[in-house]
């Protein structure tokens, strides 16, 4: 709970530096950027020495440490996996932005201030992957299959009841969240970005879901699965977006479809390479 203190606490002075340095003192871009970097390190800074102080087991210490070259390989596997993939992730986002980019700003408007509300939305079921990955980490270094299988059930239950119930909230409210970053004057925007999260806010589900095979495949040790999911999301969303908003009759409505399908195919891909693993 304390780190998360000091995230809350970094996110309360990211906005503070943001007014000062974007409205009361014009540092335009530069500025905000600097609030959110220098916000980061002073939350890095907080964590670190919390840890040091109330973890005494988590302290580093200058003793000789003999590492097998399997270790060192497992690092480097892993570092490599999950580095890529946020590689993947970022690259896809960007080409997407390209994309809604060229439909005007009411467009890029819209979609900036929807995607802050499905940040805010499905944050918890991507926090709760990250718990589940440690829980199947622990289980499946202790050999435990069983009890895996178990909290399997329990974390696809608990997920999905959780994205079920935010779906609802964002499909039915998607005007009046809007808002909250949008003037109500904007219609335009407004009436643009609640179709965004009709759509794409619908199908939580589906990256709720994502969010824990990326845990299980992480915590089972097949990082690459995880890797292989994020190209398989990112790039059926690209390759559709790019392809549905070709279509004059459907437009920028086919950018929205194509992230829930792409969800919808790294979900399927995830489950059947898991049913296939044998447990």
């Amino acid at each position: 709970m304390v780190p998360v203190k000091f995230l809350a606490a970094a996110s309360l002075l990211n906005v503070g530096l943001d007014y000062l340095l974007v409205v009361i003192i014009p540092y335009g871009i530069a500025g905000a950027a600097f609030a959110t970097v220098f916000s980061q390190a002073i939350a890095g800074i907080g964590i670190a020495a919390y840890t040091y102080w109330k973890e005494p087991m988590l302290r580093l210490r200058v003793v000789k440490h003999r590492l097998t070259k399997g270790v060192y390989a497992e690092i480097l596997r892993f570092s490599f996996a999950a580095s890529a993939q946020q590689s993947v992730m970022n690259f896809g986002i960007l080409l997407v932005q390209g994309l809604v980019n060229s439909f005007g700003s009411s467009v890029m408007a819209a979609f900036a201030a929807g995607v802050k509300i499905d940040t805010l939305a499905y944050m918890p079921a991507q926090e709760f992957g990250n718990t589940f990955s440690l829980f199947v980490s622990q289980n499946h270094g202790a050999g435990d299959h069983e009890r895996i299988k178990k909290g399997i059930k329990s974390a696809v239950t608990v997920a999905m009841s959780f994205c079920i119930v935010v779906s609802g909230i964002v499909f039915c409210f998607a005007r009046y969240l809007m808002m909250i970053f949008v003037n109500p004057q904007e219609s335009e925007i407004i009436n643009i970005g609640a179709g965004y999260l009709r759509v794409e806010g619908a199908f939580y589900c589906g990256i709720g879901l994502l969010f824990l095979l990326y845990a299980l495949y992480r915590g089972i040790g097949k990082p690459e699965t995880a890797l292989l999911l994020t190209v398989i999301s990112l790039g059926t969303r690209v390759i559709l977006a790019y392809i549905l908003s070709s279509f004059e009759q459907i437009g920028v409505v086919g950018i929205w479809w194509a992230i829930p399908i792409g969800w919808l195919l790294a979900d399927i891909t995830g489950i059947v390479k898991w049913k296939k693993h044998g447990w």
